[in-house]
């Protein structure tokens, strides 16, 4: 049988791990987009290795090699960004 505090105890327990997750997660994507824009421009500077004939292998498609996959990449991952500047434009 289980107290009326160890049910409190546990509810607050899931509240902060809850926060706590939503605070890595967003912490996770505001790190994804500027890692991934800086790997793109290091990959387009000093990008000429024999791994890069491999990951280029798009028989001349726009997509193809990693400098547009980064920035995908990065794009795909500002919806934290996104969000961070709305959330502060409405204050």
């Amino acid at each position: 049988m289980t107290s009326p505090a160890t049910v409190g105890a546990s509810r607050d327990g899931v509240a902060a791990a809850r926060h706590l997750a939503s605070w890595l997660g967003l912490r996770l994507g505001l790190a994804a987009t500027p890692t991934f824009a800086i790997m793109a421009v290091l990959t387009a500077m000093i990008g000429d290795s024999p791994a890069d004939m491999l990951c280029a292998a798009g028989h001349g498609s726009l997509l193809g090699g990693m400098v547009p996959m980064y920035l995908l990449m990065s794009a795909f991952h500002s919806a934290a960004w996104l969000k961070l500047i709305s959330e502060r434009r409405g204050r």
